[in-house]
């Protein structure tokens, strides 16, 4: 297996578990804060947005937040370049979703954009510096394998978060529906 074929599939594993836990989820626990600032839908949102920005970043093609119109589907009060980072928690919170399809449609066509964009390189591609800043340096391969691992870790939290008992969140509101509906 080549450097860019694991680099493929490792691109593939966030959608690839979202999808495992889209039937978990529900409009009432997308919004639902188990104590804690960050929901499960900033949890998705976040990961979507973080390989959008980043790729674009790499690829320098428009991020498909914009190129696609999920901006205008999302319809959340934030700059087209807003991904969440350093998010205060109000901030957080304002990130509302009740179409957790959306988030999973979001998700799947920056993980094509991804996929695409490491069909146009090649092995050379991958060992190239692009921040130097660090130590060791960045090279390509590492800011790509680091863009999808970040995106897994937000993933596996929106998996966590699904499995808690009614009791861990705040507000009656998603503790009462998960609580009447124990599948939701």
């Amino acid at each position: 297996m080549s450097s860019l074929e694991i680099l493929k599939d490792i691109a593939r594993r966030p959608l690839q578990e979202a999808q495992a836990l889209r039937p978990a989820l529900t409009r009432e626990v997308l919004d639902a804060h188990p104590h804690h600032d960050n929901s499960i839908a900033w949890l998705l949102w976040h990961s979507a947005r973080e390989i959008d920005e980043q790729l674009a970043g790499l690829s320098g093609q428009e991020p498909v937040w914009t190129a696609q119109g999920f901006a205008g589907q999302f319809d959340l009060d934030l700059g087209d370049r807003e991904m969440g980072f350093g998010h205060t928690g109000p901030e957080a919170r304002q990130i509302r979703v009740s179409d957790p399809d959306l988030l999973v449609e979001h998700l799947r066509a920056v993980v094509e954009a991804q996929l695409s964009y490491l069909d146009s390189l090649d092995e050379a591609d991958l060992e190239e510096v692009i921040d130097a800043h660090w130590d060791p340096p960045v090279t390509r391969a590492a800011r790509l394998i680091s863009i999808s691992l970040d995106a897994v870790a937000h993933i596996a939290q929106a998996a966590y978060i699904t499995g808690m008992d009614p009791a861990a969140f705040e507000g009656p509101q998603a503790g009462e529906s998960r609580a009447q509906d124990p599948q939701a």
